[in-house]
């Protein structure tokens, strides 16, 4: 009681003087390989793995289930709570071989999301071993489409071929998985991270939630067919800067403000709307691959960013964080799509 009596009078007190008070919100951690030997773009070398599982059983943070973290968050339910959540790209095999074992062993849940064309594939894991895993307490296997193809429509794609495609990649993977496994949960991860508006809409008429690959937490302003993950491959998940994510919150600014994530210039603008309480001057934003990029503020709190240079890549995202305090940082990050440049 005393506890719970001391938290309400800190809440009341950020209140009466105009602060935002910090949420607490999920973290999603987002691997495919953990393995020494796969390629390094999309692995983490599997001492860094223990060393991250290592690092959230440190810092105290409670480790949930996929759906049910998510909907709490979004549901602004989660305010004294930092949460994080564990997935993993692809069911690779080193999934079943090492990741399992290890996350047994802390006892953390996680999430698969499977693309089922390639289920016992040359390193994927087989039906069997989906199988096992379902019936691990704490285990979610999801929708990662059929055949882990570009869904984004393509320039030269008629709107009626592309959703003829889309239905079948998104439904024929619910279906296996259902027909398989037993499990359909409301689930997707994007391939590649790459969404657009009208994909994003055939996932919100499924009652589907969606999650990419772009950085952040997820709190009550996020997007529920745009959720962020933390890409966890080596490069990006070292121990020095791991803290900041796993106890990062979510930049209270309405995801659905940011615009469609298929630019329309190169380089894009990306605008949207600071809270009162917040002084855009202590906002700092980064371009892929450009670095640290200059913020445009009004008066209203309105702010604008736009890389000085074009992009010549695929994908690349805008990132922006905002200190709140204690070492924690806000954080929001955009995924932009040029789909004129070659799929990889």
């Amino acid at each position: 009681m005393i506890a719970t009596n001391r938290f309400s009078t800190i809440m009341a007190g950020l209140l009466i003087a105009g602060i935002t008070p910090v949420k607490a919100d999920l973290v999603v951690l987002q691997y495919h390989h953990v393995s020494d030997s796969t390629p390094a773009s999309t692995s983490t070398e599997v001492d860094l793995f223990q060393g991250q599982l290592d690092m959230i059983d440190e810092l105290g943070l409670e480790v949930v289930a996929l759906e049910s973290g998510t909907r709490q968050a979004l549901e602004g339910r989660s305010d004294d709570l930092q949460q994080i959540a564990i997935t993993f790209d692809d069911a690779y095999d080193s999934v079943y071989e090492t990741a399992k074992p290890l996350l047994e062993e802390k006892g953390y849940p996680y999430t698969v999301f499977v693309n089922t064309d390639a289920v016992g594939g040359n390193g994927y894991m087989t039906w069997e071993e989906l199988e096992d895993i379902r019936d691990d307490e704490g285990v979610t296997i999801a929708n990662h489409s059929k055949d882990h193809d570009h869904l984004v429509q393509r320039p030269e794609e008629s709107e009626r071929a592309w959703r003829n495609r889309i239905e079948i990649s998104l439904d024929d993977a619910q279906d296996a998985l259902e027909n398989r496994l037993g499990v359909a949960p409301p689930l997707f991860a994007y391939p590649y991270g790459e969404s657009s508006e009208p994909l994003e809409a055939m996932l919100s008429d499924r009652g589907w939630l969606g999650y990419g690959q772009q950085s952040g937490a997820i709190g009550s302003h996020s997007l529920n067919t745009r959720l962020p993950r933390f890409p966890m491959a080596t490069s990006y998940g070292q121990l020095g800067n791991l803290k900041t994510k796993l106890t990062s919150k979510a930049l209270p600014v309405d995801a659905g403000q940011l615009g469609d994530p298929v630019m329309d210039e190169n380089p894009p603008t990306l605008s949207f709307q600071l809270p009162k309480d917040m002084d855009a001057g202590r906002l700092t934003c980064f371009a892929s691959g450009q670095g640290k990029i200059e913020v445009d503020a009004a008066s209203d709190g309105r702010v604008s960013v736009q890389s000085p240079s074009a992009f010549d890549s695929r994908r690349f995202r805008y990132n922006c964080t905002y200190p709140a305090g204690k070492g924690i940082f806000y954080w929001l990050s955009h995924q932009y799509l040029n789909p004129s440049q070659p799929e990889d």
